[in-house]
């Protein structure tokens, strides 16, 4: 089913006046989730083709609060010309599936699809409603996905209270077969800014001194140069105190950069959660060569730690000068505890399937449809299992080239979801 997905192109372009691309793939889904006997709900949020795809599994106890599951179908887009393989062709090949979307998050759509079919063709009663929620837009926020779904269509997660989705679940080893599976409990705020300065257009061979291209781009030069404060919070510090303990290097609470330097590839995922980032995705000035245009622009992808969005807003418009103008949207971070009944039963469906191995929280850079879904007062995990060789660089197969999964690890993710949903 992962090839299957990654063969449809889903691409996500961010363009909110384009139809969308997930429909085909919310077909695929509704029809299997259909022929297993689901009530399947197929809804298009807000837009023409954002398909999304809802269903539900009734549980031994209805008075406990419903676990939703939810996925999201698009993708960013990917040059085939950069692939070792065809981006959507979904191939396996060297025991992984290749293909944009195989980590984000097709391959995980996949796992929960399966599960999800099982669950019904063998008539298990989980022991609490189970919501599967398949969705549109992720990856441009979710305004048509899961933002759009909770303000038009609260009644599908009805009676939710917990919610697991991206990103987490997925091993990082430590030691000699030590592994550790990280399960986010908290995510940074988005804020995406548009900036604007202006200046005086005019000939290109004349002297210049109110060039809106030069005052912007010395502004974003700025800021990339600037270092945001460091700030320790509860998940990473959790997660350092644990990677600590197991591998029996201490972890200094005044120098956590030093402990994130020492994890090799996992410091690029967990050194971003330590401060506040803002960086430049989109710069566009000017129309001519021989012209100096009158205005310049650019866009700047922020993200900010929970309880920083003020204090990160205050700083951006300091750095960047009174002569560049700011405007801003902005999605709130997410946040829970690392404790309950759902916690103790992720922690023993990965031991049962991996001996040993420890799970402890973190705190994801990036972010998801959590977002949206806590506006529902839904509580949220990030936990998507997958083992992993301690080889792969797994982060930088998140929006990266050549994305791809081990075979082995969506096997083990179906195994670990199952026996997760079945005692939870």
């Amino acid at each position: 089913m992962a090839s299957d997905l990654i063969a449809l192109d889903t691409s996500n372009y961010g363009d909110p006046h384009a139809p969308g691309a997930e429909r085909p793939a919310a077909e695929y889904v509704a029809g299997r989730l259909a022929d297993i006997g689901y009530d399947v709900t197929y809804v298009e949020s807000g837009a023409p083709g954002r398909g999304n795809v809802v269903a539900r599994l009734a549980g031994a106890d209805p008075s406990r609060g419903a676990l939703l599951l939810h996925g999201h179908l698009d993708v960013v887009p990917a040059d085939a010309a950069d692939w070792t393989v065809h981006p959507f062709s979904g191939e396996v090949r060297d025991g992984y599936v290749w293909g944009r979307g195989a980590v984000d998050m097709k391959g995980a759509v996949a796992v929960t699809l399966a599960v999800a079919r099982r669950l019904r063709r063998e008539g298990v009663t989980p022991p609490r409603d189970l919501i599967f929620a398949f969705v549109a837009d992720e990856e441009a926020g979710g305004w048509y996905g899961a933002r759009w779904l909770v303000d038009n269509r609260p009644d599908l997660f009805e009676g939710a209270t917990e919610a697991i989705g991206e990103v987490g679940g997925f091993s990082v080893t430590l030691g000699e077969d030590v592994r550790a599976y990280l399960v986010q409990t908290a995510e940074k705020g988005s804020m995406w800014l548009r900036l604007t300065a202006h200046g005086r257009a005019g000939h290109g061979s004349m002297l210049h001194d109110d060039n809106a291209i030069a005052t912007l781009a010395a502004a974003v030069a700025r800021l990339d140069a600037h270092r945001f404060p460091l700030v320790l919070t509860d998940p990473v510090r959790a997660l350092l105190t644990g990677i600590a303990d197991i591998t029996g290097v201490p972890f200094d609470e005044a120098d956590p950069q030093a402990a994130v330097d020492r994890l090799g590839p996992l410091a690029r995922l967990v050194g971003a959660a330590l401060r506040d980032t803002a960086n430049v995705t989109l710069f566009d000035a000017g129309y001519r060569s021989n012209v100096v245009p009158a205005t310049a622009r650019a866009t700047v992808d922020g993200r900010f730690l929970p309880g920083r969005e003020e204090a990160f807003g205050r700083e951006l418009v300091e750095v960047l000068g009174r002569r560049v103008r700011a405007e801003w949207d902005t999605l709130p971070p997410v946040r829970t505890s690392f404790d309950g009944a759902l916690v103790e039963s992720i922690a023993a469906a990965v031991e049962a399937e991996d001996p040993g191995a420890r799970v402890l929280p973190y705190l994801l850079a990036a972010g998801t449809d959590a977002k949206s879904f806590q506006r529902l007062g839904i509580r949220h995990f990030g936990f998507t299992p997958l083992r992993l060789p301690p080889e792969l660089d797994f982060s930088a197969l998140f929006h990266g080239v050549d994305e791809r999964v081990p075979v082995t690890a969506l096997e083990f993710g179906t195994r670990v979801l199952d026996r997760l949903l079945r005692t939870c």
